[in-house]
């Protein structure tokens, strides 16, 4: 093994520990603090020893299953928007920004609002929003072969119109907006071990069919000629990898409603780690996204007392500033 491998790993390794280290600090700092603080020794005593007090009751069935979501919720987000990036090869690509997010939203809130009766399977709606969205988005940017542009823009086109659709149908029920509000802000308030077990279930599927999309998503990287000339398929990979990414950006609308900029900030912080190689840049995403969102999350409902900042809110007022420090970073909108 060379030298410069042996880097290479040795960098990625200390990454990850450094980032586990964060997450496993941030998930006591989740625990202990809100309106009734405790201490990590209380945390760790209510979770292994106290069966039924009240520290145990706040810990493991409040908030527990809310960091639980957050750690999730923030890997499937990352590594969506991840994929994204290798599909357009270009470093803007989002769930939230091309329409696969609001195609999900969509599908959520019509049935939110004029089918309640069918909340129970939101999810599967989600899905189909979101693969939906997909195919329409493909359909449109095919013209003699597909172009990473042509998808971008027929992204920026369906998330406008989907935008639209969402605002009207919101305005037509005006009367039961509570729920919906609070999902398209993007929230974990209220998250309980029911949906902790449904985004598992989720993410589990959709991150290990991320992980073997790793070959594929390098190869893309290379260019279309050159991933032609190992005998690929681009436009059957770019499709599958899409299909990915939609099934794990819809599970996290599904749950925990429209939460932007992790996909797109996530991935770019994580490259500048580790480079572009996604052996690298999967897991490492998957971490940070974690760390991200959780630390958004609790930010969020604990900067001001008595009174809750939906994470939606907290990302899209950081990442905002991120995506335009993106957009004028040495010009770059596309490649590497």
């Amino acid at each position: 093994m060379s030298r410069g491998r042996e880097i290479n790993i040795l960098q990625i390794g200390m990454v990850c520990t450094v980032l586990l280290g964060v997450l496993l600090v941030l998930s006591f700092v989740a625990l202990g603090v809100g309106s009734a603080g405790y201490s990590p020794s209380q945390i760790v005593q209510a979770l292994l020893y106290d069966e039924s007090g009240p520290v145990r009751v706040v810990v493991y069935n409040l908030r527990l299953p809310r960091l639980i979501m957050a750690i999730e919720v923030g890997a499937c987000l990352a590594v969506a928007g991840a994929l994204l990036q290798a599909v357009m090869r270009n470093p803007l690509a989002d769930p939230g920004i091309i329409g696969v997010s609001a195609g999900a939203a969509t599908a959520a809130t019509t049935i939110l609002l004029l089918y309640p009766t069918l909340v129970s399977s939101v999810p599967l709606f989600a899905f189909g929003g979101a693969a939906l969205s997909c195919v329409l988005i493909y359909l449109l940017a095919w013209r003699d072969g597909i172009d990473t542009v042509r998808i971008i823009l027929s992204g920026v086109a369906i998330n406008t119109v989907l935008g639209a659709y969402n605002s009207f149908l919101q305005l037509l029920n005006s009367d039961n907006l509570s729920s919906v509000l609070s999902f398209m802000n993007g929230s974990l308030s209220g998250r309980s071990w029911d949906h902790v077990y449904i985004i598992t279930a989720y993410a589990s599927i959709g991150l290990v069919l991320a992980i073997c999309c790793i070959k594929n998503a390098n190869i893309l990287q290379l260019g279309d000629e050159m991933a032609r000339s190992l005998g690929v398929d681009v436009a059957s990979v770019r499709i599958f990898l899409s299909a990915v990414a939609a099934f794990l950006a819809a599970a996290t609308v599904a749950e925990a409603g429209m939460i932007g900029f992790v996909g797109l900030v996530v991935p770019h912080i994580a490259r500048m780690m580790v480079g572009s190689d996604y052996k690298a840049l999967l897991p490492v995403s998957m971490l940070l996204g974690a760390v991200i969102l959780l630390a958004a999350d609790t930010l969020g409902r604990t900067l001001i007392p008595g009174m809750e900042i939906p994470v939606g809110i907290v990302m899209a007022v950081t990442g905002g500033p991120f995506f335009l420090y993106m957009l004028r970073k040495k010009g770059k909108v596309s490649g590497s």
